[in-house]
């Protein structure tokens, strides 16, 4: 008979412990349901597809080039200059608090859209829309900490599936009212503000997560008992190899050989928090080392960059296009069109069987080709029905591209830091988009008229496809290369 020693006594206090914890961890469809509501609510809002015609029109009264010169530019500003503070953030406080921030914001922005009045303030909700957008990781980050890794894809899915279901159905409903039934733009902006405040109640009750990828990285679901893990799915891992923070303490250190009740978590040092950026620092050099990431990465950022420009300012092309004030506007029904085939696309792309290592650059010049060509085609046909065509064309090549790169990435990722990588990509993409709303956006810089910017976008994508054509010629060059070379085979066979 074995007498109990004081390791399997840690490990009795770490399997209560354990237990204790798991229970909020094990009711995963209460948080998954909560969120895939507060996203789908966050995104039901009508009004999105109408904001340029609202603006120009009687509601508000701004001339084109306050909207687009001066207040659109404000959105580019405020998510470039908040990504990275809240990205932090939402890692420090824990996913929810900055999911409250995010529907607060959305509430804010509907708010002065239907009742402020004036440059000033309309630059206002575009700052909170910023605000709104950049604290979205937090609403993609939240569900992994709550639930166990076997159901990370399904609740990713469900997640996803929330937002896009939400817009598509905003866009529908909003042109629905106006076409069919006649509703003004202004009737839109309620019903927006008012699915957004549901939102923001049903975000109160989401559960409180207790740990995080890197300011609370070491929780009570995952124990570390003389260097072994025990994981909430039962299974017991030697943790001794893995990638940890030096200086953080031991957490089966503090359980107390006859504990009863689980300790309470205390505050991690300061010190602990500079080395979380020195971790983060060391975390990017590695992901970045591979070449395929990196090549990846690039298209990306650079893709990425001119497709916030095209969405954020195709309402204004098609106003110059077929004015509003003139005529009956579509674009809601061409949103929901263009995302639901964008969604039709990703799907498809699960079952195409392309050896990406070789083909993947000259794929994504010849797609970045075509991206170029729809924006040329939307900027100089003037026709609305083939500017509607266009940017559907457009839009469901760009959803497919990201979905590969996403893909890509994360299959070439030496260590799971999928939200770091996607970050950095997103922020290097804000960063050229501010540039190149400065130098031809903005009222201080060269404030082109929109169809002469939209005739640099597809000067942009065209130069995007020329570089991956250039550099996947050199890829295909070098492997068929070393696929003709027999000498390294020769080497291999003599030693």
């Amino acid at each position: 008979m074995d007498v109990p020693g004081p390791v399997s006594r840690r490990a009795a206090a770490a399997t209560m412990l354990l237990r204790t914890a798991r229970v909020p961890r094990e009711g995963w469809f209460l948080p998954t349901s909560l969120l895939c509501f507060y996203g789908f609510f966050a995104n039901l809002r009508p009004s999105e597809p109408f904001l340029t015609p609202y603006l120009l029109g009687p509601d508000k009264n701004l001339t084109e080039r306050e909207v687009f010169n001066e207040i659109y530019p404000v959105w580019t500003y405020s998510y470039l200059a908040l990504l990275f503070p809240v990205f932090l953030a939402t890692d420090y406080l824990r996913y929810k608090p900055v999911v409250l921030l995010q529907g607060l914001s959305l509430i804010v922005t509907c708010f002065m859209l239907l009742y402020a009045q004036g440059l000033l303030a309309i630059q206002f909700s575009e700052f909170f829309f910023g605000i709104a957008t950049a604290t979205e990781v937090a609403y993609y980050s939240y569900i992994y900490s709550v639930v166990d890794l076997s159901r990370y894809q399904k609740v990713t899915s469900y997640s996803r599936t929330a937002t896009l279901v939400g817009f598509t159905v905003g866009s529908v409903v909003g042109q629905v009212l106006v076409s069919v039934a006649g509703w003004s733009l202004f009737s839109l902006n309620v019903i927006s503000l008012t699915c957004v405040s549901v939102a923001f109640a049903v975000a109160w009750f989401l559960p409180m997560p207790q740990k995080s990828l890197f300011f609370h990285h070491v929780h009570p679901t995952c124990l570390g008992v003389n260097g072994v893990k025990v994981q909430n799915s039962g299974i017991v891992t030697d943790t001794s190899a893995s990638h940890h923070l030096p200086g953080w303490e031991d957490v089966e250190s503090k359980i107390p050989l006859h504990a009863e009740e689980p300790p309470m978590e205390e505050p991690e040092p300061r010190a602990d928090r500079l080395l979380v950026l020195k971790v983060l620092w060391k975390d990017f050099l590695v992901c970045y080392s591979s070449r395929p990431l990196l090549c990846w990465s690039v298209w990306w950022a650079l893709s990425t960059c001119g497709y916030f420009q095209v969405i954020n300012y195709t309402q204004g092309l098609w106003e110059q296009v077929l004015p509003s004030r003139r005529a009956a506007v579509y674009n809601g029904g061409v949103e929901a069109v263009s995302t639901l085939l964008g969604a039709v696309a990703v799907f498809a792309v699960g079952y195409v069987k392309i050896p990406w290592s070789t083909w993947g650059e000259m794929t994504l010049s010849l797609f970045s080709l075509l991206i170029a060509a729809a924006v040329y085609t939307m900027d100089t046909v003037g026709n609305i029905w083939v500017c509607y065509t266009s940017y559907v064309v457009f839009r469901i090549i760009y959803t497919l591209l990201i979905t590969v790169a996403t893909f890509q990435i994360a299959a070439n990722l030496s260590m799971e830091r999928y939200a770091l990588v996607f970050g950095v990509n997103t922020f290097i993409a804000l960063a050229l988009q501010t540039v190149l709303t400065l130098i031809v956006v903005d009222a201080s810089g060269l404030g082109l008229e929109i169809t002469t910017q939209f005739l640099i976008y597809a000067g942009y994508f065209a130069l995007i496809a020329v570089v991956f054509l250039a550099n996947g010629t050199v890829t295909i060059m070098k492997k068929y290369r070393k696929q003709e070379d027999p000498a390294p085979s020769s080497q291999v066979t003599t030693s």
